[in-house]
């Protein structure tokens, strides 16, 4: 009896496994590792795992472990935007950018950037234009550093030294050394704020939102021009923020 149709099942269900396991791992697994992990046989586990990063959905990190490659990044980013609850989260940051006046959106850990996968505009004249698809760094927004600052100790130190940081703006701060006392501050808070280190003139705050694990997944936030809002101002949206995070976590895990 023939049994190709449950073979190219098992396949297909390995790939997917394969997937699933590299982009949940608090560490970069090797291949051997992720056959142990995953019950399968070595062979298997290597001959998928070679095809995958030809395609470019995975890639191999500094020390042979496996890491999400671009098309995996792409791939989620593109759930992300299109998801069945796209509708919900944009009313979600319409409501919340209506009420405070300012722009709001939503960004997510892209290699060594942040990008910008959902935002409302406000209809200010003034304003700062990152549109969808916007890649911002990491060590000077107030996303990019509320993502660092949800790393792992270990893994974040392996990251911070190989970070391009450069001057930005007027503020950005270049120090290792402040730039992990401003991380540690934001792990206690729960909070990032940018008081013009990316860009001159804009100030911007950002709060997680968390998946069903606990773990960080998207960060909301709000930035504005500092001529009609001070950091001060900024930050006293902070409660709405999070509220607004809350919201958007619901319709995540659900």
């Amino acid at each position: 009896m023939r049994s190709t149709p449950r073979e190219k099942g098992s396949s297909i269900t390995r790939v997917l496994e394969i997937i699933e396991a590299v982009a949940s791992a608090a560490e970069p697994l090797t291949p051997s590792a992720l056959a142990d992990k995953l019950d399968i046989p070595k062979p298997s586990a290597h001959r998928l795992v070679q095809t995958l990063e030809k395609e470019g959905f995975l890639q191999f990190g500094l020390k042979g472990g496996l890491l999400p490659g671009d098309r995996l990044h792409a791939t989620a980013v593109n759930i992300l935007g299109s998801g069945r609850h796209k509708a919900l989260r944009q009313a979600i940051l319409r409501q919340l950018s209506d009420e405070i006046g300012e722009t709001c959106g939503l960004s997510v850990p892209d290699g060594l950037d942040m990008l910008y996968f959902d935002r409302v505009q406000t209809n200010w004249p003034l304003q700062i234009n990152l549109p969808i698809g916007s890649h911002t760094p990491l060590w000077c927004t107030a996303s990019g550093k509320l993502y660092l600052a949800s790393l792992p100790d270990d893994q974040l130190e392996r990251i911070l030294p190989r970070l391009p940081i450069r001057q930005m703006a007027r503020n950005t701060v270049t120090d290792l050394s402040a730039l992990r006392d401003d991380l540690v501050r934001i792990r206690e808070e729960d909070l990032a704020t940018d008081s013009e280190e990316f860009i001159d003139g804009m100030v911007a705050c950002a709060v997680p939102v968390r998946d069903a694990r606990g773990e960080l997944s998207a960060c909301l936030f709000t930035h504005a021009p500092v001529i009609r809002c001070s950091m001060e101002s900024l930050l006293s949206f902070v409660p709405r923020l999070r509220a607004a995070a809350k919201e958007l976590e619901a319709i995540v895990s659900g």
